[in-house]
């Protein structure tokens, strides 16, 4: 690869925030994304302003105290691979200091304009529902953090593990158009979406690709540990390199709180082909965060 795409955001350690993707930078509307390490007893001071968001533990513990209440993570998972993720959930409008409790802390926070005011959450991992999805070698398990239905506006954060030679987001689908149905019902929102890739091993990578049906957009990028893939339109299907496991965190926003989406005709078939679940998965329980 001659060419870095300009999918592909590679970590800055120099930065305060490892990474940094707003819409000026990613040329899109909705969606912002940072992820950040700190140290014990760091602090972090922020306001949400008109923005909901979407704080995931990646690594460590934390504690935030707000204006909206006080929250602490306290059996968080020593990495990705460890582990389900804490997640808390701000509103719009709240002030907080989010104060780091272990050596070092790993996490990962999205946000979006909001027009409506919801509850502040703190999710468990107890609390996070996890799903076996897919077939054969496109099993994987999702758990999913801020779930359609969850009660904000329109944010949505899901974590993914592939296993070892997987396929996933597969069969390929898209969410770039907004398709309604007779009842109002949304067939496809309009989403962008970003992938924040982590690994167990530095060699290990991931192959995605991106394109429209009309090729217009037509790249393969090849993430790494802590390579952030965005994805402003069109398919977006990933595959694990053999030997070693792929974890992604996704975080959407868009015009809809869901996870509706239109599958690339060719693959539709592909549903209906699958025989059997891999036995691999899951590939972390909430069980593990208490080892």
């Amino acid at each position: 690869m001659s060419k870095q795409s300009h999918l592909l955001a590679k970590p800055n350690e120099n930065a305060v925030s490892y990474h940094s993707i707003t819409p000026k930078s990613a040329k899109w509307n909705y969606l912002s994304f940072e992820a950040r390490l700190m140290k014990k007893n760091e602090i972090w001071e922020h306001d949400t302003e008109e923005n909901e968001l979407v704080i995931v533990l990646l690594s460590g513990n934390f504690k935030v105290d707000s204006d909206k209440g006080n929250w602490e993570a306290k059996n968080g998972r020593k990495d990705v691979f460890s582990g389900v993720a804490h997640t808390l959930y701000l509103p719009k409008n709240t002030n907080f200091t989010l104060t780091a409790l272990s050596e070092k802390l790993d996490i990962a926070y999205g946000w979006c304009k909001a027009e409506k005011d919801f509850p502040a959450k703190f999710i468990t991992p107890e609390e996070t529902p996890v799903v076996i999805f897919g077939g054969d070698n496109a099993t994987r398990q999702f758990n999913d953090l801020i779930p359609p239905g969850f009660g904000c506006n329109s944010i949505v954060v899901r974590e993914v593990y592939t296993p070892s030679g997987n396929w996933s987001s597969f069969p390929a689908h898209k969410h770039d158009e907004r398709i309604l149905a007779k009842d109002g019902t949304v067939l496809e929102p309009i989403q962008e979406e970003t992938y924040f890739y982590k690994f167990q091993k530095s060699e290990a990578y991931a192959i995605q690709q991106v394109y429209t049906k009309d090729r217009s957009l037509d790249e393969i990028v090849r993430p790494r540990h802590n390579d952030v893939v965005m994805i402003p339109k069109g398919f977006h299907p990933v595959v694990a390199e053999h030997g070693f496991h792929c974890y992604y965190l996704n975080f959407l926003a868009g015009t809809d709180q869901c996870l509706a989406n239109t599958t690339d005709p060719d693959h539709e078939w592909i549903y209906d082909s699958w025989t059997s679940k891999d036995s691999r998965l899951p590939l972390v329980t909430a069980a593990m965060n208490n080892q």
